[in-house]
């Protein structure tokens, strides 16, 4: 249906402006704002390595290749994205100049070198003769030495330099040795980016040349490589993916940063240096990597009240302390939500399972996991006692590679059973299944997690986790382990949805359902939280429920490709956009009304390359407590008017308005968290206490 999609580069810019406009906002704490601005700056450079690269790389293999749902070409999509990316960075520029203000109201900053006392800039002049000077690397481009390989994210100070005979060179120098400190500190707090003191003496490295002008450059390249199709049987596969991340930092750039304004003869020439196109170049009223801002915040670690409110993740109270993990989850199913309930149980059941006796195996699927990892160190103490440990540590996690690289190997070493993923598919399910022998049978302990087995982003990103002892779930997971050791995909599933074969059609399944209620007059409703929503067969069928009358909430973090209320489509669908001092993370699908409703937690988002090209896992939540728990959640979600944004017909957001007095769902789990985890110790001293549903 035309006019009823939006496209999905488009929605995923208006994502990072809803994480600019956190930046933005005065009522968010100032070092908190800080991080915004450095989180949008982050989640961008990303955007361009992938996909802004994919969308230059389609665009080199043919001009009428259109995407499926607004029909754009990758170049009518690159000329709208960066038209878009533009206006962002005037947003970025002006609320980067608030913030340095506001700093400096705070006694921290940025100096300007013409604007110091002579004292300290002579010390300035020491230091950079003393500590950077002797560490650097300069270059003058010339027929004995070529323009020099510039990598992605690092800055270099560039300088047009006219010699005694007045012809013009390019002078370059590379600025992040990691050697010196990129905030160098001038007096209390006050501190000046290395790399603008390299800039400032730039004739004192380059003598004998006279500095007509300069500039600070950062290159972003092309990281979008199809690690499958590149793929040669003959080679060892984790060998292949170390050389593959290597080749990624010699791609093609797809955007030059310049924080300096230059000739336009000058960026043509940068351009044909460096294979970059005009079009991608791009002029910075802030500094070109604002990741220095995190720093910065260390200098008002004093000043609670410049930062949220410290948040510890609980402890979960349906878990008992004392008592063995195991053998309370057999007793009923345990749900965990991330960040307000802390990891810790989990890891204790993975930790209980490899000095357990009875345990006879654990299974893992491993995506994205901490640089200290706790998960791994328990797999290994289990294989180091014997027991069987099979791993599926996906190498194609992208940025994680190398990381995932290292504990393949060390959980080899251990003497775990590794294997790298699958031909054709990215293995991004949370799946772990401990096997137990019973005193009867064999018992199955399954955990299905909306989030990564990583003990830093726990604390960070709200996710679920489900740990039970449904011996249907257990067998359903161990078929699941099972196609995977072969190198193959379910053909059928039971009782999980799994991707690729057995989640997009029970989806689908389940929306018919709830259509076929609507058309008999009785309730019908579906309820959908995710990052992302891109999947046109998905998005056609919640189309069609709309039509039939299907009440439709999303919560959806990220990109939205489907409008909501547009007449005669979407007018019973509606969609909010959640962003807040935790990344929302979590998958949930609800299906139906009352005792017939249906609840997943899923590792799966509604796009096509989750739904389709993807081993995923969507777990059924099967207690009933556990599902009034999980609808609650999402209902609390609905009633947010502070960090919400609501999707409109038109394609933009606004903050959430209703009748309700301000609720911030976020700050809400945290404290039902903490009045949890206090409960039963108030119980005990007669105090008051709630415990959580």
């Amino acid at each position: 249906m035309e006019g009823v999609y939006l496209n999905r580069e488009l929605s995923w810019l208006a994502f990072n402006g809803r994480v600019l406009e956190e930046a933005e906002r005065e009522d968010v704490p100032l070092c908190e704002r800080l991080n915004f601005l450095a989180i949008y700056q982050r989640n961008l450079d990303e955007f361009f390595m992938v996909r802004v690269g994919s969308l230059v790389d389609q665009d080199m293999l043919s001009q009428s290749i259109r995407e499926n749902k607004t029909h754009m070409t990758a170049r009518a999509q690159i000329r709208a994205v960066l038209a878009q990316v533009r206006a962002l960075d005037q947003r970025k520029t002006a609320v980067y100049q608030t913030l340095m203000e506001c700093l400096g109201n705070e006694g921290v900053g940025l100096v300007d070198f013409r604007r110091l006392e002579r004292e300290k800039r002579e010390a300035l002049e020491t230091y950079f003769d003393t500590e950077i000077a002797v560490l650097l690397s300069p270059i003058i481009v010339g027929k004995r030495q070529p323009f020099p390989f510039l990598r992605g994210g690092e800055i270099y100070a560039v300088g047009v330099l006219a010699g005694k005979n007045g012809k013009e060179k390019l002078g370059i120098i590379p600025c992040g040795s990691g050697v010196f400190p990129r905030l160098i500190p001038v007096a209390a707090r006050q501190y000046m980016l290395s790399e603008e003191l390299i800039l400032h003496f730039l004739p004192k490295v380059f003598k004998g040349y006279r500095v007509k002008a300069k500039s600070l450059l950062r290159m972003t390249r092309n990281a979008d490589i199809d690690a499958d199709a590149l793929y040669d049987e003959d080679l060892d596969y984790r060998e292949f993916m170390a050389e593959l991340v290597k080749r990624r930092r010699r791609l093609a750039p797809v955007r030059l940063e310049l924080s300096r304004q230059l000739e336009d003869g000058i960026v043509r020439l940068l351009c044909r240096y460096t294979g970059a196109e005009p079009q991608f170049v791009f002029g910075g009223g802030t500094p070109l990597d604002l990741s220095f801002l995190l720093r910065m915040q260390d200098a008002l670690r004093q000043r609670p009240e410049l930062f949220y409110e410290r948040f510890v993740p609980q402890r979960p109270p349906q878990f008992q302390s004392g008592l063995p993990i195991l053998e309370q989850i057999r007793e009923r199913d345990r749900l965990l939500a991330y960040p307000y309930e802390s990891m810790k149980p989990f890891l204790a059941m993975l930790q209980e399972a490899a000095g357990d006796e009875r345990v006879i195996s654990i299974k893992m699927t491993l995506y994205r996991m901490a640089r200290q990892s706790k998960v791994v160190e328990a797999l290994i103490e289990a294989a180091e006692n014997g027991k069987e440990v099979f791993v599926l540590v996906e190498l194609k996690a992208r940025f994680d590679e190398e990381n995932n690289i290292e504990w393949s190997r060390r959980l080899e070493d251990a003497g775990c059973q590794v294997m790298y993923g699958l031909d054709g598919y990215k293995v991004h399910s949370k799946l772990c299944l401990i096997t137990r022998r019973g005193e009867e049978q064999v018992e199955y302990y399954t955990q299905i997690g909306t989030g990564n087995y990583n003990e830093k982003t726990a604390r960070l990103y709200t996710d679920l986790s489900l740990m039970t002892a449904d011996p249907e779930i257990g067998l359903n997971a161990a078929a699941v382990f099972q196609a995977l050791a072969l190198g193959e995909t379910l053909e059928d599933s039971p009782v999980l949805m799994v991707a690729p074969r057995c989640l997009q059609n029970q989806v689908l399944a389940r929306i018919d359902e709830e259509i076929a209620h609507a058309r008999r007059g009785e309730s019908a409703y579906i309820g959908l939280k995710l990052n992302s929503l891109t999947d046109k067969t998905i998005m056609e069928r919640l189309i069609e429920a709309s039509q039939a009358g299907v009440s439709i909430d999303m919560v959806v973090r990220g990109i939205c490709c489907l409008r909501p209320g547009v007449p005669g489509a979407t007018e019973h669908l509606r969609v909010i956009s959640i962003v807040g001092r935790f990344l929302e993370h979590s998958r949930m699908y609800l299906f139906g009304t009352g005792e017939r409703r249906q609840i997943y937690i899923s590792s799966a988002d509604f796009m096509t390359r989750n739904t389709l090209r993807r081993v995923e896992v969507a777990a059924p939540i099967r207690d009933a407590d556990l599902k009034r728990r999980l609808t609650a959640m999402f209902d609390t979600m609905l009633r947010d008017n502070q960090q919400a944004r609501q999707l409109r017909a038109d394609g933009t957001y606004c903050l959430v308005q209703n009748q309700g007095p301000p609720f911030n769902s976020q700050e809400f789990f945290c404290r039902q968290a903490q009045e949890a985890a206090v409960a039963p110790v108030l119980e005990i001293t007669g105090g008051a206490g709630h415990k959580m549903g």
